[in-house]
């Protein structure tokens, strides 16, 4: 088992954690938890609640997380809906964990890219969505563009609409500290989305963080989780081929086997 006796810090948030925690640990890993986000609901409901509300407006469906899953089925319900009302849309979904979460609930998953990034969800869309068809894009409060402004440019009507929002936790960063000075410090920090990088940095600035994080190994999810933390001026050492919590734990082993 190459992970064991190594030491992995979660970052995801604290209703996420397990899997990632559950999967670290079957291979020996000993895992903490600092959750470096919280998932919040976003501001408002009204623009979601209106775009559900006029539901047969809209061809296409595209969600892009496990949490905007959640988000919009939980609206979906609390507005009176049938998961029966949204069997005219066509589904886009950004990965396998967030077709799955879809297809738990009852509806079928039309795209799923190979490469579980939004450029991907593009490209697997581009010969698929017609110009002038109206798409429902349900996704974080702070995203990137890419989905929307290409899907635009290929003449479709992109409606994004907010299903919930992250925040860093107000515990985290002593949390994280203690765990840094602590006897037991992480071998490896993984970071799961851009979001977790960012609060890292939100931390460190004015704090002790910095100095406590030589010698740990950061493993990155994906390329734009990879991206983010280069931009910072931090290291990628570790970089999951397949972008899914079984492909980081697998990179990690792998960098831990040769």
């Amino acid at each position: 088992m190459p992970l064991k006796d190594k030491t992995v810090l979660i970052t995801r948030s604290q209703k996420q954690a397990n899997s990632l925690a559950n999967l670290l640990e079957k291979r020996g890993a000993h895992v903490i938890e600092v959750p470096f986000i919280e998932i919040l609901p976003p501001d408002s409901w009204q623009p979601l609640d209106e775009s559900l509300r006029n539901v047969l407006d809209y061809d296409w469906l595209i969600l892009t997380s496990v949490n905007g899953v959640a988000a919009f089925f939980e609206r979906v319900g609390e507005l009176g809906m049938l998961v029966d009302e949204l069997q005219h849309l066509k589904i886009a979904a950004i990965g396998p964990a967030t077709a799955d979460a879809i297809s738990d609930r009852g509806l079928i998953v039309d795209v799923v890219p190979d490469v579980y990034v939004a450029e991907a969800v593009v490209k697997s869309l581009r010969r698929k969505v017609q110009v002038g068809e109206r798409v429902l894009l349900v996704r974080a409060k702070v995203a990137r563009d890419v989905i929307p402004s290409d899907l635009a440019a290929m003449g479709a009507k992109v409606d994004v609409r907010e299903a919930y929002q992250t925040t860093l936790p107000d515990d985290s960063k002593e949390k994280l500290l203690n765990v840094l000075t602590g006897k037991n410090r992480p071998d490896v920090i993984t970071f799961t989305s851009s979001s977790t990088v960012e609060n890292l940095m939100k931390m460190a600035v004015g704090s002790e963080i910095p100095r406590h994080l030589a010698g740990i190994q950061f493993a990155a999810i994906g390329p734009v989780t990879a991206a983010t933390l280069k931009s910072y001026g931090l290291p990628v050492h570790i970089e999951a081929e397949e972008y899914t919590m079984p492909g980081l734990v697998r990179a990690i082993e792998s960098f831990y086997a040769k």
